[in-house]
């Protein structure tokens, strides 16, 4: 009965305009909000954040199942994305790209040839290498710690000639002749013969004087002084395994590979006169004398024996 007094009961029209007010209508929707979202068959969207799921939590704050199973982050924890090789980072037998760093410079530093470096690591572009990245800088399957124990060894046979090829090249831009006395009696034996895993039969790369000596932090080589078209000559028989100016500080560049431990390089040439791949000989003209990337004509002349650099001068012949 009452129900149908209700419907039977007309509404005033006062009433009516209060029930389609915008306030009404307001409260009307906030009501409907609030019940959505007490409702348990409504799931809020879980966002991917790192590769890794977040679980879905119910109403009551409690944490319900999880709708995806964990996965591995596509980045480290602080949101970082890891180099390639990283995990190799310290070990022997590997090399971390510092600022400045090329392909050239990291087989240079490591005594390697840098073309044997981008297969060696699959690099599909060379030319992108990242500060941090972790290269191997010998051959797969080598025992990096055999390698690295041979290297200390050498580095302590090395030690032989002195001060006299120094004093020698400062008297006369000519090879000594004329004042082999004392000083230069003794080293010849001992530099004719580098005992280390490959002897090498060195001769010097041009025939003007010493103008700076060698420094392990800075010059890490002999400067030898000349005129713009003076030779320059490979010190030992080798493979050409660069021929360009894609060094800072080098300008024309030629590196040569004697043999599994050491590497030489002739920097500032004006004219380079050999290829990448080239087989040379002891004593070929490889280059011209130059002044690129230097201030004066000069040969910067390096040694590297596993691709430390070493004193050219505690291995060639005295003059």
């Amino acid at each position: 009965m009452t129900v149908a007094l209700m419907a039977s009961t007309p509404i005033p029209a006062a009433a009516r305009r209060r029930s389609i007010s915008p306030r009404s209508i307001a409260i009307v929707l906030a009501a409907l909000a609030l019940a959505a979202c007490s409702s348990p068959k409504v799931k809020a969207p879980v966002e991917d954040r790192g590769g890794i799921r977040a679980p879905v939590t119910t109403a009551g704050g409690s944490q319900g199942t999880p709708i995806a199973t964990p996965v591995p982050p596509l980045v480290t924890p602080d949101g970082v994305k890891p180099l390639p090789g990283a995990e190799n980072a310290g070990k022997p037998g590997f090399y971390t790209v510092k600022p400045g760093d090329t392909m050239i410079r990291v087989g240079l530093e490591t005594g390697q040839n840098w073309k044997d470096l981008i297969k060696w690591n699959n690099l599909d572009n060379p030319n992108v290498i990242e500060v941090g990245q972790v290269l191997r800088v010998v051959p797969p399957g080598a025992d990096p710690n055999a390698v690295a124990t041979r290297g200390v060894t050498a580095a302590k046979i090395d030690v032989k000639p002195l001060d006299a090829p120094r004093a020698a090249s400062g008297a006369s831009g000519a090879a000594g002749v004329s004042t082999a006395s004392t000083p230069v009696a003794v080293p010849p034996a001992a530099a004719a013969t580098p005992r280390d895993d490959d002897d090498v039969n060195w001769q010097w790369p041009a025939a003007g004087p010493v103008v700076t000596g060698f420094d392990d932090v800075r010059s890490k080589g002999l400067s030898i002084s000349g005129k713009a078209g003076d030779p320059v000559l490979a010190a030992a028989d080798g493979r050409v395994v660069y021929a360009g100016s894609g060094l800072r500080g080098y300008g024309n560049l030629v590196i040569l590979k004697h043999n599994s431990t050491f590497l030489t390089a002739y920097a500032h040439n004006q004219a380079l006169l050999v290829k990448e791949d080239q087989t040379v000989r002891r004593g070929q003209k490889i280059a011209e004398m130059g002044t690129t990337d230097s201030d004066r004509v000069l040969l910067h002349f390096e040694i590297r024996k596993l691709g430390r650099p070493i004193d050219p001068a505690k291995l060639l012949p005295p003059r």
